[in-house]
């Protein structure tokens, strides 16, 4: 080759890359600040509402402790790192023992997350709750609330102050996870010691423990730890059946009877005089109750009442006309729940007026 041409190439080849690297830098400087700088943060709003999380030692016990003491505000000024998660927003409902949980709070809730996602406030919410009634919260949500963002309610079992407290790091793992997009599509869950829940299978099975709750007939929906969130359950597909939230609380009286050895039906009877609209028998085994229990349940059938049959077992289902025959007495079998969330889904379809037995058999097999 000439010499003079393989200059001239050189030099070609050479203007050309230079050429091309002022295009690819007139390329760079001229794309939007957003494309280097980090996404826009979600935005997480905190409800508090009391609980153990909140509470602080008392030096009564070795264990002992106060619930409520402490402020979303603070709670969440107090977890190092959670303000690189989201932008996060807190606001107090309530400042009670979950213990103390009740309707008008139930709705406060309701309305309030309702009304952030309607008005675009919050990409997704978290709930600071007790653990001794957290799974009736998220089940009761998760009934209502016409929005699959992320709910995710979260507690601790020991109290702030103490060598093993693990409010913080829950609550640095309930906004990580409702900060995730792959949270989007999941509505309410429930995050506590590194595991995510689903309402309908949570349950708390440990008083003191820390690691105090189980999913047991479904297992958890997901994990979590401060580095990563992990879901081991597909998003759910079919849309959810929500029910009416009433316009005032209270929810009709629904009351719980536990099934025992030597049980007559006084209790049963007593519920029927004190204005009980529902009945849930938390039965022996699979929800079934002595003959005398069976026949009170019998009379309630007969004044109106809706007779759900759960059992005190901690797993397993309930199942229609086995030992009892459903059928001819009237009765609701409660699948998989358990006799609190029968109470709150059984008190949610008579304030919505569905009273017949098939309708709410049918509500509870998520079938109508």
């Amino acid at each position: 080759m000439n010499i003079n041409i393989s200059y001239r190439l050189a030099a070609m080849l050479v203007a050309g890359l230079v050429a091309s690297a002022g295009a690819f830098a007139a390329d760079a400087t001229s794309q939007p600040a957003s494309a280097s700088a980090p996404a826009t943060m979600p935005r997480i709003l905190v409800l508090a509402t009391g609980g153990t999380i909140s509470g602080t030692a008392d030096p009564r016990s070795a264990i002992g402790y106060n619930s409520g003491n402490v402020k979303g505000q603070e709670l969440v000024r107090g977890v190092p790192g959670i303000e690189k998660l989201a932008s996060i927003d807190a606001e107090q409902i309530s400042n009670v023992g979950s213990q103390d949980m009740n309707d008008k709070i139930w709705f406060q809730l309701a309305r309030r997350i309702q009304e952030a996602f309607d008005k675009n406030e919050a990409d997704g919410i978290v709930i600071t709750h007790g653990t001794d009634t957290i799974e009736e919260t998220a089940f009761f949500l998760q009934n209502v609330l016409r929005s699959n963002k992320p709910v995710v309610l979260v507690g601790s079992m020991r109290p702030g102050g103490t060598t093993s407290a693990d409010g913080p790091n829950n609550l640095y793992e309930a906004v990580e996870v409702a900060a995730s997009a792959q949270a989007r599509g999941r509505g309410v869950m429930v995050v506590m010691n590194d595991q995510i829940h689903a309402p309908r299978w949570i349950t708390k099975t440990n008083t003191t423990a820390v690691q105090a709750f189980a999913s047991p007939n479904a297992g958890v929906i997901g994990y979590v730890d401060p580095a990563s969130v992990r879901f081991v359950a597909q998003v759910p597909q079919a849309p959810r059946e929500v029910l009416s939230l009433p316009a005032d609380a209270p929810l009709p009286r629904v009351d719980i009877v536990y099934a025992h050895a030597n049980m007559d039906g006084r209790q049963i009877d007593h519920a029927i005089a004190d204005g009980a609209k529902g009945i849930v028998i938390a039965g022996e085994g699979d929800g079934d109750a002595s003959k005398e229990a069976l026949a009170a349940l019998d009379r309630a059938v007969k004044k109106g009442i809706v007779v759900v049959r759960s059992t005190r077992v901690v797993s397993g289902f309930v199942n229609r006309n086995v030992e009892v025959d459903d059928d001819k007495r009237g009765f609701v079998v409660s699948l998989d729940l358990n006799p609190q969330k029968a109470r709150v889904l059984t008190q949610l379809l008579i304030a919505n007026g569905v009273t017949d037995a098939g309708k709410v058999q049918q509500a509870f097999s998520g079938t109508w």
